[in-house]
């Protein structure tokens, strides 16, 4: 008759595994709010999802889209470069520069986005004509406004009405994240005698970019979202706005407004995967991997090295160095 062996360790301590009951009801009420919630949008005759599946790839919501990612990514990177700018201002030991830029970010910051494009919308009401020259003395070119609130050319006050808005929270963004790098990188920098230009180049931007990118990401999608206030210009070939047009002469506003809504989610979806790889991008040696994840780049850093080799671009390594001695 076989007999349990005595335990070899006295007083062993028998855990039993904690249970957590309420994960399963809350995940099971979770699950049926959602479902509830599909059966709703599934069923509900107002949508009329037949007619969104018919306006879906329409010409002028494909039309449409263009016009807003346009609108997005020339706002964003006008904005962008305003911004950086802008923090470089802020941060500087100029008083005049440093006071500029608050003035610039409590104007913009404190006053709605939609305000901002009416004005710029009126802008051939307030300025008819735009020039450049010496104050007080001769005039080198001017150009007439009114040709800004015609057509396509309404994109031209859009995206700067946009753009100036943004730069406004961008800046504080940059300046965050150029906060966030250690003062000694600066000072190492200035010890081999770098510029103060190169200095931010190439030392403290690219370690800023870990704090930089994931609010920019979302600034990136917000703004594609404030696109469909442009109407206040009024520029009228954005999404939002033609989604809106179809379903005023279709008498079916709201399978157009779902059809604008699911294009905006789509874009949305695509941005967020690209923010995720450039965070992944610059949060290197910050995002704590597992060692097995950061000796994937191992075979890659080699291939690299290889063809640096392969170029004789550089002396070939000697035996001592290879042996460290």
């Amino acid at each position: 008759m076989n007999t349990a062996e005595p335990d070899q360790i006295p007083n062993r301590i028998h855990a039993i595994p904690v249970r957590y009951p309420w994960r399963i009801v809350s995940a099971v009420v979770v699950t049926i709010i959602a479902a509830m919630f599909l059966h709703g949008l599934v069923t509900n005759k107002v949508l009329q999802w037949d007619l969104v599946g018919q306006y879906l790839f329409h010409q002028n919501i494909l039309r449409a889209i263009g016009w807003t990612l346009i609108l997005t990514v020339a706002a964003m990177v006008l904005s962008i470069i305003m911004a950086l700018t802008l923090a470089i201002m802020r941060s500087s030991e100029n008083p005049v520069m440093r006071n500029v830029a608050w003035v610039y970010i409590w104007f913009f910051r404190g006053t709605p986005v939609y305000t901002q494009l009416v004005f710029w919308g009126m802008l051939s009401v307030l300025y008819p004509v735009l020039s450049l020259g010496i104050p007080f003395g001769p005039e080198f070119f001017s150009f007439e406004t009114k040709a800004l609130t015609v057509g396509t050319l309404a994109a031209i006050p859009a995206i700067l009405g946009l753009a100036f808005n943004e730069a406004a929270y961008l800046a504080e963004i940059i300046r965050a994240g150029l906060q966030s790098v250690d003062p000694g990188q600066h000072e190492a920098a200035r010890a081999l005698g770098m510029k103060n230009g190169a200095i931010m180049r190439r030392v403290v931007i690219p370690q800023a970019m870990r704090v930089i990118v994931p609010p920019t990401g979302n600034e990136t999608i917000s703004m594609l979202k404030t696109t469909s206030l442009v109407l206040a210009v009024p520029f009228t070939l954005d999404l939002t706005y033609q989604a809106s047009a179809i379903g005023s002469r279709t008498f079916a506003p709201v399978p157009l407004l779902v059809v604008a809504a699911i294009w905006y989610l789509v874009i949305t979806s695509i941005l967020m995967v690209g923010q995720y790889y450039l965070e992944r991008y610059y949060g290197r040696g910050f995002d704590g991997r597992s060692a097995a994840s950061s000796e994937i780049s191992v075979p890659r850093r080699a291939r690299k090295q290889k063809a640096i080799n392969a170029a004789h671009t550089t002396p070939d390594p000697s035996p001592l160095d290879e042996s460290g001695t």
